[in-house]
């Protein structure tokens, strides 16, 4: 998946981190704490990462803030992420305010489930965007790049949550997983609304796997998504969507 980000060389890489992206990630998560929020569906947000990397063994590290996990709460007009803070974003000087290898982040994207259980940590200001911290990724590239449809393994011990009633956006794989949709992308310039998407998604794909299926149902009662082993198994579309794997294991039961 490419996101808007701060390219990083191979000599950056392996040049000393910078003394506040260490204490970011020692702390930010150390002490967070859990955090239940409801009435998140459709909420507007983004995902900041700062990164840091290990100079002896070339790994990276990418610190995710949410804009959602704030104490401030989800604001009435659902928009965590307003587009004048986000157009202002510089990745540049954020990188440079945090001693970090990068910085980029994920969206804006409008959030599916309508709740979640999620440990947050430390809340950071980047450039007017406040954002908590809620989860710390392993990264095998520098550029943030998940190619469509690419599965990812990600650390996540938070729990998702769909009501009865509420409308999802799914793909059926050809090896029988389900697979529901987390994130909608709109982007800095949308190239069409979460309305048009509903009435015309199906027509959109034209890259979906061999044997992989679109499709949009109302739920008939509640799912919930929380993985048994701390590990969830993500999933991009072409339009830069992000799924999650339901199913044992992943969810209560596959939609």
């Amino acid at each position: 998946m490419k996101l808007p980000f701060l390219l990083l060389s191979a000599a950056a890489v392996a040049a000393p981190l910078g003394l506040l992206a260490q204490q970011l990630g020692t702390t930010d998560g150390a002490n967070a704490k859990l955090l239940k929020v409801a009435n998140m569906h459709r909420t507007r947000y983004i995902e900041v990462f700062v990164v840091q990397g290990d100079p002896a063994s070339k790994q990276l590290r990418g610190i995710c803030y949410n804009t959602m996990f704030c104490a401030a709460g989800i604001p009435a007009s659902k928009d965590t992420a307003p587009q004048a803070l986000v157009e202002a974003f510089d990745p540049a000087k954020v990188k440079q305010e945090f001693g970090a290898l990068g910085v980029g982040f994920n969206g804006p994207k409008l959030w599916m489930p309508d709740w979640t259980d999620i440990n947050a940590g430390v809340e950071r200001d980047f450039g007017g965007l406040k954002a908590a911290w809620c989860a710390d990724l392993q990264m095998k590239s520098p550029k943030f790049e998940n190619p469509p449809y690419e599965q990812q393994k990600i650390a996540r011990k938070s729990a998702l949550g769909y009501h009865k009633g509420t409308t999802v956006f799914l793909i059926d794989d050809a090896n029988g997983n389900t697979w529901i949709m987390k994130g909608f992308q709109q982007g800095q310039k949308p190239a069409y609304t979460y309305e048009e998407f509903l009435a015309t998604g199906a027509t959109r794909f034209k890259n979906l796997p061999k044997g992989s299926k679109f499709r949009i149902k109302v739920l008939e009662k509640d799912l919930t998504l929380i993985p048994k082993s701390g590990v969830a198994t993500i999933m991009p579309d072409e339009f830069f969507n992000v799924y999650d794997l339901t199913g044992p294991g992943y969810s209560d039961y596959k939609p």
